[in-house]
Order: structure tokens, then sequence, then C-alpha cells
């Protein structure tokens, strides 16, 4: 009777595995779809009353890429350092955790000088906390221009 069992014990087994691996990936797209859903809800209500849809959405903020490829770059390399300094610490035969060492040295090359590129050829935003009153006033009182003069 145990030799019967243990078929479905594995079955078991292996639809409880493969239902705790892919609830996580299944929870993740049904929150996407839904956000999704109440966006374009959201966008036909804006339609139907006549408000722009600038106003629904306001543009993404332009932030520093290069600190995250930089970041990133930086990461890869260490990770992939990491990987060969284990490989040639426990003194395997096998090359995959070399060859993925180098995989990893060699993405994280690339996203470092991606990151370093973009530094150097990205537009310098500086934020601006002042208002047209406030640097007027600052002109006005340093006595290089004056708003009554202009």
């Amino acid at each position: 009777m145990i030799g019967y069992l243990e078929p479905l014990v594995g079955g078991l087994t292996a639809l409880i595995v493969f239902i705790g691996l892919s609830t996580p990936i299944i929870v993740i797209g049904l929150i996407y779809y839904l956000k999704k859903r109440l966006e374009h809800k959201q966008i036909l209500a804006a339609i139907e009353k006549g408000t722009p849809l600038s106003e629904l959405r306001p543009p993404k903020p332009v932030g520093a890429l290069w600190i995250k490829h930089l970041t990133a770059g930086i990461a890869l390399l260490v990770i992939g350092i990491g990987f060969g300094l284990v490989r040639s610490s426990i003194n395997s035969t096998g090359g995959t955790a070399l060859f993925i060492a180098f995989v990893l040295c060699a993405i994280g090359i690339a996203w470092l000088i991606r990151g370093l590129l973009y530094r150097k050829y990205q537009p310098q935003i500086q934020p601006s906390n002042k208002d047209d009153t406030t640097v007027n006033n600052e002109l006005s009182s340093s006595g290089s221009l004056r708003r009554d003069e202009q």
C-alpha cells in the first residue's frame, strides 16, 4: 500500500511547489492588471468631463539616470567577482560558476561605462526653488536691475 501512495505524494509535492512558485507571479500580474484598469477608467472619466489628460498624468520627473546605471554596474561587478572568488575557493572543476562570474563582470562593466557616459553627456539640470518675484527682488536689491527701470 505504501508503494501505491508514493506517486500520489510525489505528484502532490510537485503541485504544491508549482503553486507556491506561481502564486507571487499571479498576484503581481493581477495587481498590475487592476492598476491599469483603474488608470483607464480615470482616463475615460477625464475625457467625458473634458479635462485635459495632462492634469491627470503629471510628467515624470527626469532624474539622474547615470546614478542608477553606475550603481547597477558596480553591484554586478562585485557580484561577478564574488562568484569568481567562490569558484576559486571551492576548487571545483566545473566552469559554470566561472562562466557566470565572467558574464556578470562583463555586464557590470558595460553598465558602469554606460553610467559614466550618461554622467558625461546628460544635460545638467539645476533645480530652481525660486520663483520670478524672488529673483527680481534679489536683482533689485543688488542694484543691477530694478523692476521699475525695465
